[in-house]
Formats: structure tokens, sequence, C-alpha cells
């Protein structure tokens, strides 16, 4: 029987679970752990759940690709927010981030393909390229966390398939410039390949920093594939609706894909989705304030351990990612963290980052008192443990 497992066993195991089981077993433990937020959907997306209930018709499969009212919904949010008109692109509503991400990767590659990830990255898309039997191929980004086109181009080969990248990103909480973007995306454009880029986090920036999207770029097209999520921005998680935006030719590759795995994204979530919307992206920028407070008493007392860490900037999304100046197992740490200190945070090794010890701090999920709580847990239990 161990012969059919060959495709997952080198596909490494969520981290987020073995923590979360690390925290139950040791009651009390904040968590800086899971990237989420505090905050419960908008009240329009409650409201939305009676008209979805008064039609029996809902109740049966809809569109593989979304409900129509969504879909306008989701056109209109794109030429507001994004700057996106779409022209040779469609909309497939997902159920989550995650799945537009995994419908892309099956749709643009065969087995043994390459796709191009920028480190640290997020852990669902390296496990994500190994699920479709494919290879991926780890570019170092700078000392700031930032992608390093001249390396990304040389990174390109004749299996290469797609570069993703995340802006805001997640692990690191950087958001790239305008002229980045733009830089990789031409090198997609020049190399006849994908640019799939995560705009999961395009409302969570800070201090006057403008998130882009790519998609927005005229000629970009045809090889662009923008993914989208309500999980954070509305207070979404569970209720898994994502978008992407694809160019049209692979509209019926993705469409088999969606149809194989999940028929249709949740119908009713799709109607919570169209009052998320209808409250809009000041719904999300209405609780911003107090994240950005959670960030500022973070960033605090992560300036009093600049002996012990180094610390890059981090403009957006709510994470702070540290590179611990010890040569520790990082899940070593990350364990004596939560039994010895009640305070959880995830290993860098995760993320890709195996050169070092480094540790990602989550910080969108808790009020201000809670995280001065947590982040002076966190100081005295590094400072305790590497003293």
């Amino acid at each position: 029987m161990n012969s059919y497992l060959s495709r997952m066993e080198d596909v490494q195991s969520p981290i987020i679970p073995v923590v979360g089981q690390l925290i139950r077993e040791n009651v009390g433990t904040i968590s800086l752990g899971q990237g989420v937020v505090s905050y419960s959907p908008p009240v329009e997306s409650i409201e939305t759940l009676s008209a979805f209930l008064a039609d029996a018709e809902n109740h049966k499969y809809k569109a593989v690709y979304g409900i129509p009212t969504l879909l306008t919904a989701i056109e209109e949010k794109l030429q507001e927010d994004n700057h996106i008109h779409l022209t040779k692109q469609r909309i497939i509503v997902t159920a989550g981030g995650n799945m537009a991400y995994m419908n892309a990767i099956l749709a643009i590659t065969s087995v043994g393909d390459e796709i191009i990830l920028n480190t640290p990255y997020y852990f669902n898309h390296e496990m994500a390229i190994m699920m479709a039997g494919c290879h991926p191929v780890l570019v170092k980004t700078d000392e700031n966390y930032q992608p390093r086109p001249d390396a990304i181009e040389a990174a390109i080969t004749e299996k290469t398939r797609a570069v993703v990248t995340i802006s805001p990103n997640n692990p690191t909480g950087v958001v790239y410039s305008e002229s980045l973007i733009r830089e990789v995306n031409e090198i997609c454009q020049r190399k006849g390949i994908y640019h799939i880029n995560d705009e999961v986090y395009e409302y969570f920036t800070y201090d006057g920093i403008k998130h882009f999207s790519p998609g927005s770029i005229s000629g970009s097209q045809d090889y662009t594939i923008s993914l989208y999520s309500l999980s954070k921005a509305y207070g979404f998680a569970s209720w898994r609706i994502g978008y992407m935006i694809i160019p049209e030719h692979l509209f019926v590759a993705i469409n088999k894909i969606q149809d194989t795995i999940v028929i249709c994204p949740p119908v009713i979530s799709q109607y919570a989705a169209l009052g998320a919307l209808k409250a809009g992206k000041a719904y999300c920028q209405g609780h911003l304030e107090k994240i950005a407070l959670v960030r500022k008493i973070v960033l605090e007392s992560l300036q009093s351990i600049q002996d012990l860490c180094t610390i890059t900037p981090a403009d957006g999304a709510f994470y702070f990612f540290l590179k611990v100046n010890r040569d520790l197992d990082d899940f070593w740490l990350v364990k004596t963290l939560i039994e010895k200190h009640k305070i959880a945070v995830l290993p860098g090794s995760t993320f890709g980052m195996t050169d070092g010890c480094y540790l990602r701090l989550a910080y969108g999920s808790l009020p201000p008192e809670t995280a001065a709580e947590g982040m002076e847990r966190f100081v005295k239990g590094l400072r305790d443990i590497l003293s």
C-alpha cells in the first residue's frame, strides 16, 4: 500500500493544525499564529441570507463559475478598487483563495513543470505545486523580503509555467511597489509564462502605502492570473468564498477542475458575499484603525529585542517575519514558547526558510490588550530561552 502514498509523502504537513494542537494542550496560550481577523462579516452579508432561503431553487446546483449577481458585483469591485476592466478575462468564484490558486496550478501545468516561488513563500502555495506533481523553484528575496527580478528571470527554464507573487505578503507583511510588480509582470510576458498574483490582503496596508494589481496593466490580460478572497477583509474565513481573474483561454480548463472538485462554490456563501461587496472596502477599512493600533503595539515590543532578532519593516497584511540571531531549531523554539511561556507563533521553515531560525507573528485577530500581553510573553520568553 505504501506505493500509493508517493505523491503526498513529499508534501509538507500544514503547520497550523500542529500548532493548534499544542495551543489546546497548553490552556491559556495566546496565539500569534494563524492569520485571521477578529471581526465578523458585515450585517449586509447576514441580511442576504433571507433572500437565499426564500428561493427553493437555491438548494440546487448553480453555475460552476459563480452566480450571475455575484459575478456582476465582483466586476464592479474590480473596476473601482483594482482598476481592472475585463476584456479578454473571466471571473471564477471559488471556495476560498486556496482553491483559486489550486485551480490555476492545475490549469496551466503538466506533471514535471516548474513554478517559481519567492522565499519565504506561503506554505499552501508550495504544497499545491507538489500535489500537482510539479516542482517549486525557490528564489530568494532580498534582505527586505522583496522579490529580485534578475534572480527570478535567471531561474526561468523551458519547464517554467508561472511566477507567483503575493502582495501584501504572507508571511512577511511586506508590500511590493508598483514598479517592482510591473517588472515581474513584464518578465512573465517576455518569457511567455503566467504571472500569478495573490491579492488576499489588498486592503491591509499602513502608513500611506498603496496596493497595486498587475491585472490592471495594459496588455497583461493573456498571462496574468489574479487571486482574491473575502476571508480576511470581510471576516469571511469559514464561508469559503474567493475568486480569480483569468485569461479567457483558461476558462474551459478551470471549469473542468472546479466542476470535479466542488461542482459549484457554496451558494449560500455566494449570497453572503453579495452583501459583503455591497458593504465594500469601507467595511474592512473601518476595522483597520484597531489593527493598526495592534500593529503599533507589536512593533514597539519588537524594537526591544533587536539584539535578538532581525526585524524587517512590514507595511501590509498583519504579519511580521523575524530572523532569530541564534542557530536554533525553529519548531523546537515554537514548541518551547508555547509550553513554557504560553505564546504561539509559527516556525519559518514551513515558509521555506531553512537557512536560519525564523518566526512568523500574526496579529490580526487580537484586541490591543491581548496583543500587549502576548507580546510581553513573547519578549520575555525569547529572552529567557536565548539567555
